[in-house]
């Protein structure tokens, strides 16, 4: 007898584990960077609560043919949903649409708003990054804002490229794009050459706090500049106590959790039920200024916000 139940139980067992979904996620950052640490944090988190497996995964480095192929990896591996990110649609874009062509539901999240849907994509979960890069560069020129720079560390990622390219819209003011890389010691360098070089500039937009953000606040405390604006995109806890501490104007937040928390959730209902949304979800943005920054430090330091 006990061998019959032992026999039903790992037959229940197996069963369950046969019937377990799988998410795969596939990003063009690292889960080891801050920003993208939230976003993983979000869809574990969303697997947890729905009992779907997930496996995030992430080239190395910036890199677009290493990206399509754990995207054709992915695919290989039949899934019951995939999250791509998308910052070079004509790079990853074919492997996308073999997703799709394989009855994999697809959702993109943080980048690639703007192609999700031709490339077939149920939905895309994030914000708009020209209209983000918009409102910084509005509000940014209405506290006094008159000549700035864009600190781009991930030259090639079209996402960022529409950050600058906002701000420069919205400030109203000469930018000039500045290329670095994810070095905060050469961050730091290159904001100070560029201030030390043209003291007209008094307005920096970071397009990462923990990767620019922060090493560029460094750099305007270093030279004793009071009068320059420094704002973000995303947020870090450092980076916030700043804001709060009038170190640096405002952060703005994505809230990136919800860009991995949302699509794991989707997909796990969509192969349960069938149920998915009818349209996008903007996640951001959301300007965290000096009277609210003290709000979310803590959740920053979580690795929530």
């Amino acid at each position: 007898m006990k061998t019959l139940f032992a026999t039903v139980a790992l037959s229940a067992m197996m069963a369950g584990a046969a019937m377990a979904q799988e998410i795969i996620v596939v990003s063009h950052g690292q889960a080891n960077d801050p920003f993208w640490s939230v976003v993983k944090n979000g869809a574990v988190e969303a697997a947890k609560d729905t009992g779907v497996t997930v496996d995030f995964r992430s080239p190395e480095t910036f890199d677009m043919v290493q990206m399509s192929q754990l995207i054709d990896a992915a695919v290989n591996q039949e899934p019951d949903g995939l999250v791509v990110s998308i910052p070079d649609a004509d790079a990853l874009g074919p492997s996308i649409k073999r997703a799709v062509d394989a009855g994999i539901p697809v959702i993109s999240m943080n980048s690639g708003g703007d192609v999700s849907k031709q490339l077939g994509a149920l939905l895309h979960v994030g914000q708009s990054e020209f209209d983000a890069g918009k409102a910084a560069g509005e509000k940014l020129s209405e506290m006094g804002g008159t000549k700035g720079i864009c600190v781009n560390q991930e030259v090639g990622n079209v996402s960022l490229d529409q950050r600058c390219a906002g701000f420069a819209e919205g400030f109203g003011h000469p930018v000039a794009v500045i290329p670095t890389m994810t070095d905060p010691a050469e961050v730091q360098a290159k904001v100070r050459a560029a201030l030390e070089s043209d003291p007209d500039v008094n307005t920096v937009l970071s397009l990462s706090a923990p990767l620019v953000g922060e090493p560029a606040v460094k750099a305007v405390k270093a030279l004793g500049r009071d009068d320059v604006l420094v704002a973000t995109f995303d947020m870090s806890s450092s980076f916030l106590q700043s804001v709060a501490d009038g170190d640096a104007a405002f952060a703005i937040d994505q809230q990136q959790f919800l860009q991995g928390y949302l699509p794991v959730s989707f997909l796990a209902l969509h192969a349960k039920y069938g149920l998915m949304p009818a349209g996008d979800v903007p996640s951001g943005p959301n300007l965290i200024t000096k009277d609210k920054a003290a709000q979310v430090i803590d959740l920053a330091a979580k690795g929530i916000r």
